[in-house]
């Protein structure tokens, strides 16, 4: 699946999610992983002193822990509270935790290949990423080159006299220019029908982070919108506009956009896949929104053949037609303006990359100073030719016997999340027979893909940043394209190695693990099994329940959208789940900032999911050692102590007000704090552990559990 709107690295809150299987909510392009700035093209080359080596990331930090604090009533502050003190957010950040800590040596790792490549490769592959991150980092040519670049999108979008070109020109923005603009369009697995690759169109299009920031009445909301007005407005003055000019333009967008985000679904009700499948003829949907040439922008896209698509958010492409049979073609002129100006600006001079970083760094999410370039373009060449680095920073970075361990660590778990479906208690064998039967069918792909991705197609250019971004779009989305009605791909990876995170797939009904997180403080081999089982061993858990969690269950062991439960099993799971859904709405991000519960029931039901698997699997492998290894104490805490402290470690951090107020809005991960305290909380063999009674804060007496 290819979707432009997930939120790139300043947004990294660790322990993916379950991949969906519809794009999610609109499209916003952060700076912080796309725009380039100071300092010049390669000015740390081969010899030259570059970027200091950040420190490597240990497993389990006394240091961290705060021993003043009551494990039994705020057991985050307990773990973390040293850590989160002596760990400011750096200038450059907005959110910085362990997480963070690693992308940033995995992000220095990878920069050291990609000097190495662009100063003197040794392979073709090498020659092409290491001409796409050197044309990256010469800021010097961007600034020469100013608006050049994009002049033509320009003219092409000033050329068009009549609504019928707009059709055609969203079709090349979207496939030749990775301009998201008005909506997305791309490839996806059916969900009835997992061996199949079908096509999909589904909400976007929109500048702000997510359909409620046009739509909300606070004044937070409305001092953004206007904030947001006022960007646009610079970024057209930036383009050519008089002031009058600009002025007009934005507001003219600014309608446009709240137009299509009073159309769109909500992102809890985009976690719902029946309410994101709508199977449609192209008929049909030339009927559903008929303004649209619907025929006219398949056939653009080399798919005059196609007969039918998933029609993810039908009420949008309704509001689509309706806006453009009464929106004027100054209004649809400047909307396309916009955002053909919105995407290009990262890759254009110094002016346009500080206006875009002052708005959607610094404004929206309280980022103090930019991210430096190379930061930047290390970061964007791992965006764009992931599996051409990835080859190489793995045979440096990931060593055959890490492999081995984790594959022996996913087989415990999987035997623990067996153990656990046979002995619910609320779970009627007809159903047990069936989720035993899904979790015998887990895919597990470790590290980095079988196959690596062909880049051979993909022209770059050393004198060309932006349009190799440009290309790297189009290539990436016409290779999206082409799986289209073809047998899926079930070996391929929706994460780059280097990337610090993980993910399981519901129509592929696997669990990935790339190279970027299977290092300390995730997993060390030289720590003890407590330590690993409560990092990297609850990430293993975390996945695995994906596959059970309020949208995983509903998929069967092949992948499908079909249902295997029973009335009576399927509301015991809904009132669990309920549960949850209340009890992390009632915690806060910051204050007045509640957190959604709906929107985060996956990721809450797989943090504690995935926590109390790892702790049944870190207790079978210490039986098997003996009653010895059960009891040792290593630095004064207990295996089970050191596995909760491990646990809850790796939700250290720290963040800006601002960053966490968007976040209650559109990330479906709690914040660290409550990843650590709400999966404890709800788990009594915490409470045993540090010797807490019921009725403390984490002890609660009716905690919840799904699984």
């Amino acid at each position: 699946m290819r979707s432009k709107h997930l939120i790139p690295n300043l947004l990294l809150a660790g322990v993916c999610c379950t991949v969906p299987t519809a794009f999610s909510q609109n499209a916003v392009t952060f700076t912080s992983a796309a725009t380039l700035n100071s300092p010049d093209a390669l000015a740390f080359s081969a010899g030259s002193a570059g970027p200091a080596e950040p420190k490597k990331p240990i497993t389990f930090d006394l240091s961290a822990i705060d021993k003043s604090a009551d494990p039994c009533t705020d057991f985050y502050q307990y773990a973390c509270g040293n850590w989160v003190k002596n760990n400011p957010i750096p200038s450059d950040q907005v959110r910085w935790g362990r997480f963070n800590e690693l992308a940033e040596r995995n992000r220095w790792l990878l920069y050291q290949d990609l000097q190495k490549a662009a100063t003197s490769p040794t392979t073709p592959l090498q020659v092409k990423y290491g001409n796409f991150y050197a044309s990256c980092m010469d800021k010097s040519l961007a600034d020469k080159l100013g608006d050049k670049p994009l002049l033509p999108l320009l003219a092409e979008v000033g050329s068009i006299r009549d609504k019928k070109q707009i059709t055609p020109l969203v079709a090349r923005l979207q496939s030749e220019s990775g301009v998201a603009v008005l909506f997305e369009f791309g490839s996806v697995q059916d969900d009835k029908d997992s061996t199949r690759q079908i096509a999909i169109a589904s909400q976007g299009g929109l500048g702000l982070p997510d359909r409620d920031y046009y739509l909300q009445t606070d004044d937070r909301s409305k001092k953004i919108r206007a904030e947001y007005v006022e960007h646009m407005t610079a970024m057209f003055k930036l383009a050519g506009d008089t002031p009058a000019q600009a002025a007009a333009e934005a507001d003219r967008v600014m309608k446009l956009e709240t137009a299509l985000a009073g159309a769109s679904t909500s992102r809890v009700d985009m976690r719902d896949p029946d309410k994101r499948y709508h199977m449609m003829t192209v008929a049909e949907l030339e009927t559903l929104s008929p303004n649209f040439a619907w025929k006219k922008y398949f056939t653009d896209l080399g798919l005059g053949n196609l007969e039918s698509l998933n029609v993810a958010t039908p009420n949008f492409f309704k509001a689509v037609s309706q806006q453009l049979s009464s929106a004027g073609m100054d209004t649809w002129k400047s909307y396309l303006r916009w955002h053909a100006i919105h995407s290009a600006a990262p890759y254009l001079s110094d002016a346009f990359v500080q206006e875009n970083f002052h708005f959607y760094n610094a404004i929206l999410a309280g980022q103090k100073e930019i991210t430096p370039r190379w930061k930047r373009c290390t970061a964007l060449t791992d965006k764009q030719m992931g599996e051409a680095v990835g080859q190489d920073w793995v045979k440096q970075n990931f060593p055959p016997d890490a492999r081995t361990s984790m594959t022996r660590m996913v087989k415990s778990l999987e035997a623990s999340l067996n153990e656990d479906i046979k002995n619910l208690s609320w779970m009627t064998p007809e159903t047990k027979e069936k989720a035993e039967q899904k979790l015998a069918a887990f895919r597990n792909k470790i590290g980095y893909p079988e196959k690596w991705r062909d880049y051979s197609k993909l022209t770059v250019e050393r004198d060309d940043p932006y349009g190799n971004y440009q290309r790297a779009e189009a290539f990436e989305f016409h290779r999206d394209l082409n799986k289209i009605g073809k047998p899926v791909d079930e070996k391929e990876w929706g994460m780059t190695p280097p990337t610090v995170n993980a993910y399981y797939d519901p129509n592929m009904n696997d669990i990935n693990f790339p190279a970027g997180i299977l290092q300390p403080p995730f997993f060390d081999n030289s720590k003890d099994l407590a330590v690993n089982y409560g990092a990297i061993g609850v990430v293993i858990g975390h996945e695995m329940t994906h596959g059970f969690d309020d949208e995983g269950s509903q998929y069967d062991a092949h992948g499908n959208l079909k249902n295997w439960w029973t009335p009576a099993d399927k509301k015991a799971f809904d009132e669990r789940t309920d549960c949850v859904v209340k009890e992390y709405g009632n915690f806060e991000s910051v204050p007045g900032a509640s957190l959604n519960g709906k929107l985060t029931l996956g990721e809450n039901t797989a943090d504690n999911g995935g926590l109390r698997l790892a702790y049944m699997a870190l207790m079978n492998a210490l039986a098997q050692e003996g009653t010895a290894a059960e009891t040792k104490k290593i630095d004064g805490y207990s295996p089970a102590q050191r596995f909760f402290l491990s646990y809850a470690q790796v939700w250290c951090s720290n963040q800006t007000d601002q960053i966490a107020r968007m976040m209650v809005k559109v990330d479906p991960h709690s914040p660290g704090k409550w990843r650590a305290n709400g999966a404890v909380q709800n788990f009594d063999a915490f409470g045993k552990a540090f010797g807490c009674h019921t009725g403390q804060p984490m002890m609660p007496a009716n905690a919840c559990r799904v699984w």
